[in-house]
């Protein structure tokens, strides 16, 4: 079972700019897909990036433009830069892989978007 560990969270203002990191040990970003969640208090956890192996990346409608996800199959860590951040980005971020999600997730890394 593969492992992932998210750090990079923290608070910024509105606009700012947050790069997230979530290093893999166990499996191998070059070969599968992977994707960032979010999670805010008392919704559901959602998409927000998603890579696939060969590198085209997609996202939903409310970060396009502003977030961007990366891998750096080197060191096996994939990244989420975002951009132009908004109080309703405030949330817990996961990393996993996708399309489908391995059943263990990391313990999340928060960013919280206020000022």
């Amino acid at each position: 079972q593969a492992q992932v560990v998210e750090s990079g969270g923290g608070w910024v203002p509105p606009g700012g700019s947050l790069r997230l990191s979530c290093g893999v040990s166990g499996s191998l970003l070059r070969s599968i897909g992977m994707a960032w969640y979010r999670q805010a208090p008392g919704k559901q956890r959602e998409l927000v990036a998603a890579v696939n192996p060969l590198g085209v990346d997609k996202y939903p409608s409310v970060v396009k433009g502003r977030f961007t996800i990366s891998k750096d199959n080197t060191n096996n860590i994939l990244y989420l830069q975002m951009n132009s951040l908004k109080p309703e980005d405030t949330a817990v971020y996961y990393c996993n892989k996708f399309p489908t999600a391995w059943d263990s997730w990391g313990q999340g890394t928060q960013v919280t978007v206020s000022s």
